[in-house]
């Protein structure tokens, strides 16, 4: 009997690193509330854990370094834990949104141009507009701390990517579509932003909109490319650029300018005042800018990694000739078998004699 399902099949080894292919949205977007408050709370837990080592071993100027590195450990065994609740059977790697890629070093230098252009497109006109202040620290000493510096914020980037866009971005998409997903993620790190104290004269509203186009920006090169490379390379070139080497306030923290130590007298329209960059209104342009750019960037990664494969299905769709039709061409092979004449062969003959 022909199947009459219009389901096609899932091949063994789609089916075996998917995991259970039914899972509710409301446990999706449990699993993602679970992994936004884990980041949360190793954040303070890795805070805490550096301080008392620093107290204890006297960590000097690895403590940042040691902090971000807890940031890393604790949210990968948190998502590990959520991963075995679930009972999803994919890779580590793939379920934290880093898969084994051909790009992946290409992807990561594009996210990495893109961020770097951030940056100077954010600092250039405060160059020009000569409002920035600039010392410089040539000893060895401070090549060390520069070293240090770039190891914790290539750590602290990827810790956040693994924890918010890795893990919980994908389990937040399964629950509610890439697009509903994307405004709910905008809208939480606009709260956090809003929640967050600052110094007197920061301009907040500014921050928080920048927060929040930043939240835009890397939730498209997850969706561009359904990937960390490329957002990791990007959040990390931005960070490194604003604090490093241009010494600017890095979210209102200054101690991340080793070498070149920056001081920004300008409006703060321009140069965002204590907090840095991202709570002046130029970054919210620059941003907006960025997007069309990143979209143009991803084009080849997008058309690779974002479609869904195909898988061949269908079911069994010949049908039985009738019966009418049957009984038709019985009746003709009779009749045909009936007609026939059957033709013997001759017998030979000897030739007359004389």
């Amino acid at each position: 009997m022909p199947d009459n399902s219009t389901t096609p099949p899932v091949s063994p080894q789609l089916r075996s690193l998917a995991g259970p292919l039914s899972r509710s949205r409301s446990l999706n977007f449990a699993l993602f509330v679970a992994a936004l408050l884990w980041y949360l709370c190793a954040q303070a837990i890795a805070a805490s854990a550096a301080l008392v080592l620093d107290l204890r071993f006297d960590l000097g100027a690895a403590r940042p370094l040691i902090e971000a590195a807890l940031l890393l450990v604790l949210p990968v065994c948190g998502l590990a834990l959520l991963r075995a609740i679930e009972r999803r059977r994919a890779p580590l790697r793939l379920t934290l949104g880093l898969p084994r890629r051909a790009t992946s070093r290409e992807e990561w230098a594009t996210g990495a141009a893109i961020g770097w252009g951030l940056a100077i497109a954010s600092v250039l006109p405060m160059a020009l507009a000569r409002a920035l202040n600039v010392h410089l620290w040539t000893a060895p000493r401070a090549f060390q701390l520069l070293a240090l510096d770039l190891l914790t914020l290539g750590t602290a980037t990827l810790a956040h990517a693994l924890a918010i866009y890795g893990y919980g971005f994908q389990r937040l998409i399964e629950a509610t579509g890439p697009v509903r997903a994307t405004v709910i993620l905008m809208l939480l790190t606009a709260l956090h932003a809003a929640l967050t104290p600052t110094a007197y004269g920061t301009p907040d509203a500014t921050r928080i909109l920048v927060a929040l186009l930043a939240a835009l920006l890397l939730s498209l090169c997850w969706l561009r490319t359904h990937g960390l490379w490329l957002l990791w390379g990007l959040h990390f070139a931005w960070a490194a650029g604003i604090a490093v080497l241009f010494g600017l306030p890095l979210g209102g923290d200054n101690s991340f300018g080793s070498i070149v130590d920056t001081r920004a007298a300008g409006p703060a329209w321009l140069t965002g005042g204590e907090y840095g960059p991202q709570a002046a209104l130029l970054s919210m342009f620059i941003l907006v800018a960025a997007i069309p750019v990143l979209v143009r960037a991803t084009d080849e990664y997008a058309w690779k990694y974002t479609h869904p494969p195909l898988i061949p299905g269908g079911y069994d769709v010949t049908l039985a000739p009738p019966a009418a039709h049957i009984a038709m061409e019985q009746a003709g092979e009779s009749a045909q078998a009936a007609s026939l004449v059957q033709i013997l062969p001759s017998t030979p003959q000897s030739p007359p004699s004389e």
